[in-house]
């Protein structure tokens, strides 16, 4: 987990997070201003401390010791699991329209679109 966190922590000690900004009453209600949202008094409430918990992890997270640790982009290897591509036999246009009633000049017509 600390090498996924790697280069957001060498992000935040270059800015130095603490130093950026409080989270205060004001703050929250001019991002509800600019969100254009109509926030409750227990929805201010909520959110100024939720900001401040985000806010305080990150704080933490500063704190840990990753000068020896080898940055890694992608930790959890990913394979592709690919079918071969073969050709095989696939429906006669006839086949196809049989399907449908939806048909027209030898396409399927789909909903009309405004």
């Amino acid at each position: 987990m600390l090498l996924i966190f790697n280069k957001t922590i060498m992000f935040l000690n270059e800015l130095s997070i603490q130093n950026i900004m409080e989270v205060n009453r004001d703050l929250v209600e001019n991002i509800a201003k600019v969100s254009r949202l109509k926030l409750s008094e227990e929805e201010l409430n909520s959110i100024e401390k939720d900001m401040k918990n985000v806010l305080e992890a990150f704080e933490n997270i500063q704190e840990i010791d990753t000068e020896t640790i080898k940055m890694s982009i992608q930790p959890v290897k990913l394979n592709n699991h690919l079918r071969k591509d073969e050709v095989s036999e696939c429906f006669t246009q006839e086949e196809a329209l049989s399907q449908t009633k939806n048909k027209k000049d030898g396409y399927i017509m789909g909903p009309r679109s405004i």
